[in-house]
């Protein structure tokens, strides 16, 4: 696989074929390959005698594979797209596959579950266990769509790493950015919950001065990319699903400020995943295919 090049995973869900037009049109932005990837399996607990049954999972998993190569060649005319057909569970062979990838596009849910599953295993572990940037694409049409990328920022290396994502995407596609702060203190809010000894104007203007600081610098590297800056009160999945409402893309943390060594992906993060209505990248503090611009 080129080094540079773009990973989907296709089983033929409505949410895998949304993920391979995203991935198609992606790919042809960044002028890189597109690698189409489907996993197949024996789909029973007891392991197969005969060599023939196998054969015809593998085949049936063979053509699947066909339509979402099809698929991605009708969605963007004159892209070099491979095929690539792979044994074991989804995710395993997504993590495998990805090792020369610079992204990954995966549907929320896949072929299983049921109706009203917002998220599937699939698209929680992928982006879990990754260590490159991964953009899971709900099932869904959006009623309509701005040029307008949302990314959440609360000073973490992953949130970092995430704006630096975002503002190379919005440049990319002559697209907006807007950068959300979500603040939550209850020494902010009114009634009992509010701390004793607090001034909570004051510490909310540092926490707005904090924010302008920290993210300048990127800013100022990408000079050519319009950028409005959110600092709001609210709880950060909220405000960030709330933001995404109309957005092409929402780009996200892998695990933020509070978020134990331990957690694959914080709590913010999950519930995005669950709640948005637009496609979300998932970025890590290691991710190694992140550049600058030149």
């Amino acid at each position: 696989m080129d080094g540079s090049a773009v990973l989907v995973g296709f089983d033929a869900s409505p949410a895998a074929e949304r993920a391979v037009r995203w991935a198609a049109a992606e790919a042809s932005l960044r002028q890189v390959p597109l690698v189409v990837c489907h996993a197949w399996t024996w789909p029973y607990p007891l392991t197969p005698r005969d060599a023939d049954a196998l054969e015809i999972v593998r085949r049936m998993g063979a053509m699947a594979l066909d339509d979402g190569a099809r698929l991605a060649r009708k969605s963007a005319p004159g892209l070099d797209v491979r095929p690539l057909l792979m044994r074991g569970t989804p995710p395993g062979a997504l993590l495998d596959a990805s090792a020369d990838a610079a992204l990954i596009v995966i549907g929320a849910r896949g072929a299983g579950g049921f109706d009203k599953l917002p998220i599937g295993s699939t698209a929680v572990h992928v982006p879990a266990h990754a260590d490159r940037p991964v953009v899971v694409v709900p099932a869904r049409e959006p009623r309509r769509t701005a040029k307008r990328i949302v990314v959440g920022v609360d000073g973490s290396p992953a949130s970092e790493a995430a704006l630096r994502f975002a503002l190379r995407e919005a440049r990319s596609r002559d697209a907006a950015v807007t950068l959300v702060c979500a603040w939550w203190d209850p020494a902010a809010l009114p009634g009992p919950d509010r701390l004793p000894f607090t001034d909570p104007g004051a510490v909310r203007k540092q926490a707005e001065a904090w924010f302008a600081a920290a993210v300048e610098p990127c800013l100022a590297a990408h000079p050519g990319v319009a950028a409005e800056r959110r600092f709001v009160v609210e709880r950060a999945h909220r405000v960030l699903a709330a933001e995404a409402e109309e957005a092409m893309l929402l780009v996200v943390g892998d695990r933020g400020i509070g978020s134990s060594p331990r957690t694959l992906l914080g709590a913010v993060t999950r519930a995005v995943l669950h709640e948005a209505p637009c496609p979300v990248a998932v970025v890590h503090e290691r991710d190694p295919k992140i550049e600058e611009p030149s």
